[in-house]
């Protein structure tokens, strides 16, 4: 193997972002692969081991020896099984099949007064192999990796929305200035969400499941050799032993609903984190939110004062890449010709690729949040800018005290025109109200009109 400098690499995921998705090396890469696939050839060669009909012995020193091939699986023999599959190795030809070369790895590992090479791969399909292998890689990229940052990010909306619940901020609807809320509510609204969402995504890693099956999915070869085991109940138990659910009817592939449903979570993850994305850069954009500025950064290479939202916009890209790649993943891998065709086989190498995009994207994000400060005297000052907003309240109140025209008439005195609250303070004068309900309107401001925003951000899930 040639160690390239990132420079070299071609894809940025490699290159530019390394750093970033460095976490992942140990689920997403090659070698990370080669090592879940000898994972599962060992567990199933101890597990048919422990058949009865079975003639294959492995004690318990040959068993820690075989668990030691892949919990000490380094670099070197992942270079081996490449070798193998790709120039051949000491009596075996080049296989031109990953999983084969895998088989014939084992064999040179093997404990030398273990006579079991017959038993690697016995009645096993590759995919046997390849679907667990893969799942064993997925489910700890997202729960360790994915599911990790995540939490990070939410709770840093919850620290925000806790910090500024009662910051009266706002509010656009249709672009327009609209019913005032608080700075942490909004905060609040995404921690809820993304906590749901979050929800979705470890209930479909919880769901991943595996087959061993063979080649059509009909145990064939395992029955043709011992027709007396429950093939089924071992196939079962052997797969749940694993950490996953046992997939029973399938064809030679796993037909990867588990998977679609997992990919459908994390965009839906996603989707709640690009609506934030681009909220926050409108936010920065109004000034509503400012930017700590790094040392030594730049935010232009012509105009030197910029302070630009680049984490927020790095991750608006990454997500919205990493939706396209989950989407296509999802629907393609759900689909194979007849009992199997090998399309899906490329397709799934790309899994690490879609999960590493939502990594930065969520780095980026956590990064951005980071870096905000909520600015209050822009906020109070566009509040006081906006008196027309509380004409919500005033026709509301109206209404309650009986005036049924209430909302025509605050409608004439203030759509498409310049208000102030001394021309709510006008209509208030000339109405027949009692004092109390006419220094109720009277006292109403934008930045009062906030209901009980603040209240609700006790209500995040």
């Amino acid at each position: 193997m040639t160690d390239r400098s990132p420079l070299e690499a071609v894809s940025p995921l490699d290159g530019r972002y390394a750093r970033y998705t460095e976490p992942l090396v140990p689920y997403a890469s090659e070698g990370a692969l080669v090592r879940a696939r000898t994972r599962v050839e060992v567990e199933y060669l101890i597990a048919l081991a422990d058949l009865a009909e079975t003639p294959l012995e492995v004690d318990s020193t040959q068993r820690a020896h075989l668990r030691g091939i892949y919990e000490s699986f380094d670099d070197e023999d992942a270079a081996l099984v490449k070798q193998i599959e790709t120039e051949g190795y000491g009596e075996y030809s080049a296989t031109n099949h990953d999983v084969k070369a895998v088989e014939y790895f084992l064999r040179e590992r093997l404990p030398e007064d273990l006579e079991a090479s017959q038993w690697i791969h016995f009645g096993l399909t590759s995919e046997d192999v390849n679907n667990l292998a893969y799942r064993l890689l997925v489910k700890p990229a997202v729960t360790e990796v994915l599911v990790a940052r995540l939490r990070e990010i939410r709770d840093a909306l919850v620290e925000l929305a806790r910090e500024y619940r009662a910051l009266p901020m706002l509010a656009h609807t249709h672009g327009q200035p609209a019913t005032p809320t608080t700075f942490g509510k909004e905060m609040a609204v995404y921690a809820s969400r993304l906590g749901r969402t979050l929800g979705n995504v470890e209930r479909a890693t919880d769901g991943l499941s595996g087959k061993l099956a063979g080649a059509s999915g009909t145990y064939a070869a395992h029955h043709a050799a011992y027709p007396e085991v429950d093939w089924r109940s071992f196939a079962h138990l052997f797969v749940r032993d694993l950490g996953l659910e046992h997939e029973p009817l399938t064809t030679q592939v796993n037909p990867c609903d588990d998977l679609a449903a997992l990919f459908d979570a994390l965009r839906g993850v996603n989707s709640v984190l690009l609506d934030l994305d681009r909220d926050a850069w409108l936010y920065v954009s109004d000034r509503y939110l400012g930017q700590e500025a790094a040392d030594g950064e730049t935010g232009s290479s012509t105009m030197p004062h910029k302070v630009n939202p680049i984490d927020f916009e790095n991750s608006e890209g990454n997500l919205s890449k990493a939706n396209s790649d989950l989407a296509f993943l999802g629907e393609y891998l759900t689909i194979s010709r007849l009992q199997r065709d090998l399309s899906d086989s490329t397709v799934k190498r790309n899994v690490g690729a879609a999960l590493a995009h939502c990594l930065i994207g969520y780095e980026k994000l956590h990064s951005g949040l980071g870096t905000v400060v909520p600015n209050e005297q822009v906020m109070r000052e566009d509040l006081e800018a906006t008196p027309e907003v509380v004409g919500e309240a005033v026709q509301t109140v109206l209404r309650r005290e009986g005036y049924t025209d209430a909302y025509e008439q605050v409608k004439r005195a203030t759509r498409g025109r310049e208000v102030s609250l001394a021309d709510f303070h006008d209509l208030v004068a000339d109405l027949d109200l009692p004092a109390e309900v006419r220094e109720q309107l009277k006292a109403l401001t934008p930045a009062t009109y906030t209901g009980i925003a603040d209240e609700l951000v006790d209500d995040i899930e």
